[in-house]
């Protein structure tokens, strides 16, 4: 009998045997865009990692998209600090709790001033679904494009409800380096 577990766990280490299949990523084409561009409402949920020269924090997020506002949460281990980021067209809101409640109608800069770092976020609601945002001129790389003097590069595309979406990207400058990674994607209309 031990003989035959020792043989059981001998096959189920070997590399290059697998009994569990796993799910292979999904490289970022540029062609898959179609399947986007119709996304109206969508959610996500993940992580995000911030780095520069000055400063780097992590956050588990929550992305919450519909034509006309973002809602996004940023929240520590355990659900502890964070904020709660409304974004509209002309305006946003940064609730950190205890009835802090602050608002601009400069959403870029704000947030910008915010964080202490420059963060396109107009920009990234585009580029979190995997396009380019489509009023800046955008130049194709092999795994993403570059926009605004960024780097927008896709480690890994999930296939959700049949349409290509990023699992994990880094998005760069010079200064900056975010990281996110989506473990769940939820697509309410098409």
């Amino acid at each position: 009998m031990k003989k035959i577990i020792v043989g059981i766990a001998i096959i189920l280490g070997m590399p290059g045997c697998s009994i569990l299949s796993s799910e292979p990523d999904i490289a970022y084409q540029a062609s898959a865009k179609e399947s986007i561009t119709g996304l109206k409402k969508w959610q996500i949920e993940g992580r995000i990692a911030l780095s520069s020269k000055q400063d780097s924090w992590q956050a588990n997020l929550e992305w919450e998209h519909q034509p006309q506002n973002d809602l996004l949460k940023l929240s520590g281990p355990l659900g502890q600090g964070g904020a709660n980021i409304t974004l509209t067209p002309h305006n946003v809101a940064i609730d950190r709790g205890g009835n802090d409640v602050q608002f601009s109608d400069e959403p870029e800069q704000f947030i910008n001033q915010q964080l202490g770092l420059s963060v396109p976020i107009y920009a990234l609601r585009y580029w979190i679904v995997g396009l380019s945002d489509p009023s800046k001129k955008s130049q194709q790389t092999e795994k993403g494009f570059e926009q605004l003097a960024w780097q927008i590069h896709y480690k890994s595309m999930q296939l959700v409800k049949g349409v290509v979406l990023p699992k994990s990207m880094v998005v760069s400058n010079s200064q900056v380096k975010l990281k996110i990674f989506i473990d769940q994607w939820i697509l309410d209309d098409k």
